[in-house]
């Protein structure tokens, strides 16, 4: 954004864009009469899910912002999160602690593995049905 006339530009801070588009989403699906209500409500909701999980949405959009456009964002961990990592307690038996990151790190895995797998067996059935072709044309009929 510019204003006219100037010399200075503007830009939108990292995450901004996709807390935005967060709260667009939920007003377009609930439709509130009142906006700036509903936006002062979601975004307080936002703040305690932040605090309890520590899983911070505007950070999380800007890395996914950032791998999109240089693919660098996942590659090294941060200080601050290595740090965290080695500062946590130790894990118990049967206590696990499964972050918002890391779950759906695991779900896309799943999603990418389920869908080679769909596309495999597909690509068999394709080429089977081939081959069955190639038999019933090479068949010699007496």
């Amino acid at each position: 954004m510019s204003i006219p006339f100037s010399n200075t530009h503007y830009r939108i801070p990292q995450g901004f864009g996709n807390l935005l588009e967060g709260l667009t989403r939920e007003i377009l699906r609930e439709q509130p009469e009142n906006i700036p209500a509903f936006a002062a409500a979601y975004f307080e909701n936002l703040l305690e899910k932040r605090e309890k999980t520590n899983f911070d949405p505007a950070e999380w959009g800007s890395k996914v912002d950032d791998r999109f456009y240089n693919n660098h964002a996942f590659k090294e961990q941060e200080p601050s999160e290595i740090c965290a990592e080695q500062n946590k307690a130790p894990v118990k038996e049967g206590d696990t602690t499964v972050t918002a990151v890391d779950s759906f790190e695991e779900e896309k895995e799943k999603e990418e593995f389920a869908a080679v797998k769909i596309q495999a067996v597909f690509r068999g059935h394709v080429a089977r049905e081939e081959v069955k072709k190639m038999k019933a044309d090479h068949t010699p009929t007496e």
